[in-house]
């Protein structure tokens, strides 16, 4: 029997089950993320458009192009950006931003705290298009009124080139910017005038404090050579299998400094997974103050 085809949903190519298993391995040697049978309509619909602009009639041809040394230096950043999932919003899981100030930085910052000179090396590790980390400049830069010594530094990365562009450019719409609290909205986002109107754009003062890098979290190659006190991991790890998740934990496990915490997604835990967190709250785990660097 000849194995089932899926037409895209627009109408492109369709894709076979042995395309779709070549292309999945693909995705998981890459990336890390294990793309189930049942996504095979959302994988064709995301990478008939990178056929078309390529002139190619299948997903197999696509295949080897994408693996070919020409393909894999032009093409594969592309099907990687189409696969990859970028849901995100400002003040995100709000909750988490309240333990920031009212738990976190104080425990961190603190007269008996390991960042007692008052900086924070923070990573938002699946950044997105920038809701994520410029939430945390805004809080971060709130939080100064309280312990004037803070002073941040927030590294955001993600594994789409894409998103990436778009959070440099720090402009967003009225209707994304409407989570962020209506002080926050004065202190920090400059309005658009005339036909920007409708779009307000990061202030300065807080684009500076976030440098935006791309970044595969499964490779294990971050780009910074400082330990980190807070890490924002979120809603990332539901896309990985299990083994992933060990491996990725045990790489920001060594990427964080003694009494550094964790965050992850409402949906995720590492109950389960091999690691060396301290539990402190539901999704939010401590490396433990005592442990030895690595």
């Amino acid at each position: 029997m000849a194995a089932e085809r899926v037409g895209s949903v627009d109408q492109g190519p369709s894709m076979s089950d042995k395309e779709f298993r070549l292309l999945s391995e693909l995705v998981y040697a890459e990336c890390g993320i294990k793309l189930e049978p049942g996504k095979k309509i959302m994988l064709a619909g995301r990478l008939s458009k990178r056929l078309r602009a390529l002139g190619l009639s299948s997903f197999r041809e696509y295949h080897d192009y994408v693996t070919s040394p020409e393909g894999r230096a032009s093409e594969l950043g592309n099907m990687i950006d189409r696969v990859s999932t970028n849901k995100t919003e400002f003040f995100r899981e709000r909750h988490h931003f309240d333990v920031l100030v009212d738990e976190t930085i104080p425990s961190l910052v603190g007269p008996d705290g390991p960042c007692r000179d008052g900086h924070l090396n923070v990573w938002s590790a699946a950044c997105s298009t920038g809701e994520e980390p410029y939430t945390l400049a805004m809080v971060l830069a709130d939080a100064r009124d309280k312990w004037p010594r803070l002073n941040a530094s927030i590294m955001a990365t993600d594994i789409n080139r894409e998103v990436l562009q778009h959070a440099i450019r720090a402009v967003y719409s009225k209707t994304i910017v409407q989570p962020v609290p209506a002080h926050m909205r004065t202190r920090y986002l400059l309005r658009g005038k005339g036909e920007k109107d409708g779009y307000y754009r990061v202030v300065p003062e807080l684009r500076k404090m976030v440098t935006f890098r791309h970044t595969n979290l499964i490779s294990g190659d971050y780009p910074f050579s400082c330990t980190m006190d807070v890490v924002f991991c979120r809603n990332v790890i539901i896309y990985f299998d299990r083994p992933t998740q060990t491996e990725l934990f045990r790489r920001i496990y060594a990427k964080m400094s003694p009494g550094a915490y964790l965050f992850l997604g409402h949906a995720e835990s590492l109950q389960g997974i091999e690691h060396k967190f301290e539990w402190t709250a539901p999704t939010i785990y401590r490396r433990p103050v005592g442990a030895e660097r690595s």
